[in-house]
């Protein structure tokens, strides 16, 4: 549902406590107690059957006797009467439901089928539910503290989500001690409802929020999920500690792929390609989410150190290394500066060691100094207690520093009781400290890989192919309809390899031969050296059960491969059904073998994994994971990942690869896999490289006998069937597609032939640069968000586009989607915005909208004159504004 109905959780003005009471640790006096005693300004009804009043409050025996439809019920009853409590309210007319209570899918089936009882209550009434067996929430702006712990967190600028309880708990307390406040601390509990997608699009739009925080054991919906992680992670970043990283063993799996792509593998891939930022310990979440709090964002690798002792210098450098960051260099000018003050001992470099004897005076000239060196993105300032520096008045020269600062100034004060006055300074001012310098490295680098991968996700793709053959489509659905006839789950080589060619991945041909003679009539014909192998429906992995011969040069090898293949098969597998064996001819690798694949993992989807392969595959674990579409950035971030990078680039005696055909056959397995969800595992291993062409050796698929309902991709695919030929009034032909990254180049194209007027009338203010982050945006989008329509010539030779069209929608909001557009001012009046705005209905119908709106500046009279033109309702809205509307 997204977040429809979410301001009654998250803003209530009024509240019933059903199950509130007056026994003094129990959940229901503790939540009324929180409720009445934190200033929340709204109304707070107790509810329970056999008390006339709760803590001094008036109570009501039943949620019907409460006066007033409240937006917010907080349930702490039983969880047997949970379901009737709901149903009440449901009737009531509430729309917002908090369950505290435990007893649910955690203790087994019989919880499970309650829960689903909820959810049909849910769909009945149309209610949000946040738990159940959830600890609450506080919301600090609101002071409202709806949860059963002991105190209400400070007000900041961090939302924490939270399905673990007990770690709610931890996290309270560290935040207390470290001074760090939040804007929403959430208990989501088993996630019923509203789920960390829900809360990411809800929490992601709140003006309090600069940051999100997730405690997460499990993801529920991966692709809401994504779409919320991939709007929001741009301009706010996303924390995650995920548990649960190690499976105490791998199911069984017919592939290579789905033997090696573990749950933890995909999870990671899955926070990499929507910009999140994952930690693996408690601590690095505290440490982590101190710079968020309390400093400016991380703007590159590069670190200067100032110390005044070597050794923890020489810690903090190892940890930059190690976590992938940089010791800046200091300028010259710096260095001149620095040689002015410093003792005449000090280091002369970076980490700036300043000599135990320096004072806070020293500190002071020398942070102030890197701060405006062009080279340094960051200060660690480490002070071991000695006789000088006085680490007290060393923190108040850092907090006034730090204050002026737009680069983030972190500080590591080793030791205990003697700094520990110093570190609570600190942090009551904004200052993240931390017991070692490399605690504090690996927080800051944590946060820079942050940046980098964001800018790594939306950089530029190249322009790329896209294969398509109706007449070889078909051939393939007759494929996959007879292997199911057959009742057969593993396509043969010969028909797995007709998939991978129908999508110009290049294949050595395999030809059957029944018996011994076939074959090498079969050789003979094919040409010298071949291979040979089993052909069994039993067998998938040939290599294992003795069912591949190698670079076979002469009839005589290949009659006694025969019989050899024949003997070793039947004892290693003996109740496979041999058909025969295949022969093709023998390809040979100019340099290592490599595995292409993918798996349908019950949460994610489809997923694609890339490394090294050949035999020893499940040995090296050389791999890297991504998910369904990838362009030509996204399959160069996947390659890139792997040791087999190193061999694609060249090494020693191995020529380099065509990066860009590698490139190209991984957008061509990713186009096969989006248009085929019922394959739940396809490997291409050996994929090669032979005469500079990538060759698939061998390949298998797997077919999932019931696809329906699994998930298939948690990132939308290009919407091609958008793609719509125009002629305009002047006769010119157009195509109007939906928008791509790859456009991005055209569309600041197009933005430069823009008028002033222009722009103001479509972005409601005067642009002048549009740098490549606000290039993205437009460009670079979530089709389960928005389409961009863009119309596209191709003028003397060069494509251009002349207009884009949007529909933005609101998560969860299926009825009513906002619309805007915009002509190149030399294409206006040729009929170009009326076959946007016609296209634009047509798409918002067939997406099952219920309505478009839209807000147009009161002196674009073109505008306002074509929505009259379309059947738009027009009134006023805002002053020098209109609000347009069209009912679908």
């Amino acid at each position: 549902m997204g977040i429809e109905n979410l301001d009654k959780m998250f803003k209530p003005k009024s509240i019933a406590v059903i199950g509130a009471s007056d026994k003094v640790g129990k959940t229901g006096y503790r939540i009324f107690r929180n409720l009445i005693g934190s200033g929340y300004d709204g109304v707070v009804y107790p509810v329970n059957p056999t008390k006339e009043s709760i803590q001094g409050v008036a109570a009501y025996k039943s949620i019907d006797e409460v006066p007033k439809v409240v937006d917010l019920a907080i349930i702490v009853t039983p969880a047997n009467v949970v379901y009737d409590v709901i149903e009440q309210c449901g009737k009531k007319g509430v729309k917002g439901i908090l369950i505290i209570s435990a007893g649910f899918k955690e203790i087994g089936e019989e919880g499970k089928k309650l829960e689903q009882k909820l959810l049909e209550l849910k769909e009945k009434y149309k209610l949000r539910i946040v738990g159940p067996n959830c600890v609450g929430y506080s919301l600090p702006y609101l002071n409202l503290n709806a949860t059963f712990a002991g105190s209400m967190p400070d007000k900041g600028n961090i939302a924490l989500f939270s399905q673990s309880g007990a770690i709610c708990g931890a996290i309270l307390d560290w935040a207390a001690a470290a001074k760090v406040g939040f804007s929403a601390f959430i208990s989501v509990g088993s996630m019923l409802d509203v789920d960390f997608g829900d809360l990411i699009d809800y929490f992601g739009r709140d003006i309090y929020t600069k940051s999100i925080v997730l405690y997460s054991e499990s993801i529920t919906n991966a692709r809401k999920f994504m779409s919320a992680a991939r709007g929001f992670a741009r301009v706010k970043p996303i924390i995650v500690i995920k548990s649960g990283r190690f499976a105490e063993g791998a199911k069984a799996a017919s592939s290579h792929t789905g033997a090696m792509a573990g749950e933890d593998y995909i999870y990671d891939a899955a926070f990499k390609r929507a910009g999140i930022v994952r930690v693996k310990n408690i601590l690095d979440l505290f440490n982590v989410s101190s710079i968020l709090a309390k400093q400016p964002r991380p703007s590159g690798p590069n670190i200067a150190i100032i110390t005044n002792a070597g050794g923890p210098g020489v810690l903090a450098t190892d940890a930059i290394i190690e976590y992938g960051g940089k010791l800046a260099k200091l300028s010259d000018e710096t260095m001149q500066k620095l040689n002015s003050f410093l003792p005449t001992h000090w280091s002369k470099g970076n980490p700036i060691d300043i000599i135990g004897d320096s004072d806070e005076n020293v500190y002071q000239k020398a942070i102030d100094v890197c701060l405006d060196d062009q080279n340094i993105d960051s200060i660690l300032v480490i002070c071991v207690p000695q006789v000088v520096a006085d680490p007290n008045r060393l923190a108040d020269r850092i907090i006034d520093l730090s204050k002026k600062s737009t680069k983030p100034i972190l500080t590591s004060f080793p030791g205990e009781a003697s700094v520990q006055f110093t570190r609570d300074l600190l942090n009551k001012n904004n200052v993240p400290t931390y017991n070692t310098p490399e605690e504090a490295v690996e927080s800051y680098m944590y946060l820079y890989r942050y940046a980098r991968n964001l800018e790594l996700i939306f950089q530029t793709p190249e322009e790329r192919q896209v294969v398509y053959n109706k007449e070889k489509q078909e051939k393939l659905k007759q494929i996959i309809k007879k292997v199911k006839e057959e009742k057969r789950t593993i396509l043969s080589e010969s028909e797995a390899k007709e998939f991978i060619e129908t999508y110009d991945i290049k294949i050595t041909k395999p030809i059957f031969a029944k018996k011994e003679s076939d074959a090498v009539n079969v050789a003979e014909k094919i040409g010298y050296p071949v291979v040979m192998k089993i052909q069994s429906p039993q067998i998938t992995h040939k290599s294992d059960s003795g069912g591949v011969a190698l670079d076979l040069q002469c009839e005589e090898s290949v009659r006694k491969a025969y019989k050899n293949m024949m003997k070793k098969v039947k004892e290693k597998v003996p109740n496979a059904t041999i058909e025969g064996v295949t022969l093709q001819k023998m390809a040979k690798t100019q340099g290592g073998e490599f595995i292409l694949g993918s798996k349908k993992d019950p949460v994610f989807g489809s997923i694609i994994l890339f490394g090294m392969g050949g035999i020893f595959t499940e040995l090296f674990k050389d791999l890297s994971i991504g998910f369904p579409p990838l362009n030509q950035v996204i399959a160069q971030r996947i390659i890139e990942k792997t040791k087999a990078y190193t061999l694609l680039k060249g090494f020693r005696n191995i020529p380099p690869a065509d990066m860009e055909k590698v490139e190209q056959t991984m957008i061509n397995f990713s186009q096969l896999i989006e248009e085929h969800p019922e394959i739940a595992e396809i490997d291409i291993n050996p994929l090669i490289i032979c005469d500079n062409e990538l060759v698939a050796v061998d390949a298998r698929i797997v077919i999932d006998e019931n696809p329906a309902g699994k998930p298939h991709m948690i990132i939308s695919r290009y919407p091609s069937k958008y793609m719509k030929k125009i002629k305009l009034k002047d006769g010119t032909s157009a195509l109007l597609r939906p928008i791509k990254p790859e456009d991005e180049n055209m569309w600041q194209e197009m933005f430069d032939t823009f008028s002033d007027d222009a722009v103001r009338f479509r972005f409601f203010r005067r642009i002048k640069n549009t740098p490549h982050e606000m290039r993205t945006r437009y460009c670079n989008i979530d089709y389960d968000r928005e389409i961009g329509i863009v119309a596209e010539i191709t003028d003397k030779g060069k494509r251009r586009i002349l207009g884009v069209s949007r529909i933005i929608m609101t998560p969860g909001q299926n009825e009513e989607a906002e619309y805007a557009l915009i002509v190149s001012d030399e294409w206006q009046r040729k009929g170009l915005g009326s076959e946007f705005l016609d296209y634009t209905i047509e798409i918002a119908r067939d997406k099952g909208l219920k309505k478009l709106t839209g807000v147009v500046l009161n002196d674009n009279v073109p505008m306002i004159t074509l929505c009259k033109e379309k059947g738009f309702k027009v009134e006023s809205g805002d002053p020098g504004e209109y609000k347009v509307e069209y009912k679908l």
